[in-house]
């Protein structure tokens, strides 16, 4: 049920009503969890780092400011993720943004099983070591603080160190299932 309060500066409505929502309320449970998700548009970055023993990197769309002050953003990870025993020991990474029209890159490192830093990708190293994408228009270095369990996957407390931007770019998103982009007004 929704209840709606009087406002006076409305007249032409009665005061308290209430009108019965047209909705089934379910628990969730893993499937409600990711249709609900697939829902909420989130921006896709490819996240990157080398713990002495190779680049490693992974798409992301958990990516979300923390602090200002201090610059500080999160990012989850799965346990389960190849990925994981690199971010968990190392002490630095890169976060790649994507262009609007990189669907290709950040399938890739969506893609398990793969060697996602072999042709047609392109990287280099940072002068600090990490591993960087070359066609990224830009990207974060970053300083890992904290990781903490949560469930089946670990959060990611990173201070930001470095931002370089390549070009100005459309952002890529994902959307129910798909990749996307915003479209900015005329």
């Amino acid at each position: 049920m929704s209840v709606h309060a009087f406002n006076p500066a409305r007249t032409s409505r009665p005061g308290l009503t209430v009108v019965p929502d047209h909705v089934e309320e379910r628990a969730v449970d893993a499937d409600i969890f990711r249709t609900v998700f697939r829902r909420h548009a989130a921006g896709v970055v490819v996240i990157t780092a080398d713990a002495g023993h190779g680049p490693v990197g992974f798409t992301a769309t958990s990516l979300v400011s923390v602090s200002l002050l201090p610059p500080l953003v999160s990012f989850s990870i799965a346990t389960t993720a190849s990925s994981w025993p690199t971010v968990h020991q190392a002490d630095s990474l890169v976060i790649n943004f994507l262009d609007a029209d990189q669907h290709a890159i950040a399938g890739v490192f969506a893609t398990s099983g793969v060697d996602r830093f072999a042709e047609p990708t392109r990287w280099s190293r940072l002068r600090s070591g990490e591993p960087v994408l070359d066609d990224a228009p830009s990207y974060l270095r970053a300083l890992v603080e904290h990781r903490f369990a949560v469930a089946d996957h670990h959060i990611v407390v990173a201070r930001l160190a470095i931002h370089a931007e390549r070009r100005e770019h459309e952002p890529l998103l994902y959307h129910d299932g798909r990749y996307a982009t915003t479209h900015r007004p005329a």
